[in-house]
């Protein structure tokens, strides 16, 4: 597994909004005197909200705020790859390729990634509108392939359907999330194959 590290250029400082400071307090509140560490994940999501990205400077700001080491803040930052240790497009494509992706098929997600987005994974396309990555699972196996967008996770994905999303998205357009095929939750491709008749009682 290769380590994923802070970018080499950094900002100078951080500091959060006075908005999201009071988020980053609510959040702590939430927890016992002693125990506001807690709220890590919390504050470093919000600080990426803001920021767009998780800096050195910010995770020394938290570290700050929930009175931790710094390096446990950072071990919480280098650990999910919810947080983007580098700047990021617009539109940030996490493709799932765990083995239930990859048995349905992520590398074509991959292939079409290279080809719409960058041939790197981590870097920006020309247009500043999109980057991505290889990510392990993203929790939706039964719908695999799956890829995740900022918040929205798109399923059941051909090498095709994904290029539209992409080109959707280029375009300012809002795509369809969830299955791509129609199934409701993760209920069987063509639906149920038993059970399907009422049992009178």
């Amino acid at each position: 597994m290769s380590v994923r590290r802070l970018h080499e250029e950094q900002p100078e400082s951080f500091a959060f909004s006075e908005a999201n400071l009071a988020r980053v307090e609510a959040w702590i509140a939430k927890f016992p005197t002693g125990r506001q560490a807690s709220a890590v994940i919390s504050a470093l999501w919000i600080g990426q909200e803001q920021e767009g990205w998780v800096t050195k400077p910010m995770i020394e700001e938290v570290a700050r705020l929930l009175d931790m080491p710094t390096i446990r803040v950072l071990e919480v930052a280098t650990f999910y790859t919810m947080f983007h240790l580098a700047p990021v497009g617009k539109h940030h494509v996490q493709v799932c390729t765990t083995t239930p992706c990859w048995l349905r098929g992520s590398d074509e997600i991959v292939k079409v990634c290279k080809t719409h987005i960058s041939e790197r994974p981590g870097t920006i396309s020309e247009d500043g509108l999109f980057s991505w990555e290889e990510v392990e699972c993203c929790g939706a196996c039964v719908n695999a392939p799956v890829v995740q967008i900022g918040g929205d996770t798109f399923e059941d994905l051909t090498g095709d359907k994904a290029a539209d999303i992409i080109e959707a998205l280029r375009r300012g357009e809002t795509p369809k999330t969830g299955s791509q095929i129609g199934r409701h939750s993760s209920e069987p491709e063509g639906g149920p194959s038993t059970l399907t008749k009422e049992v009178q009682s």
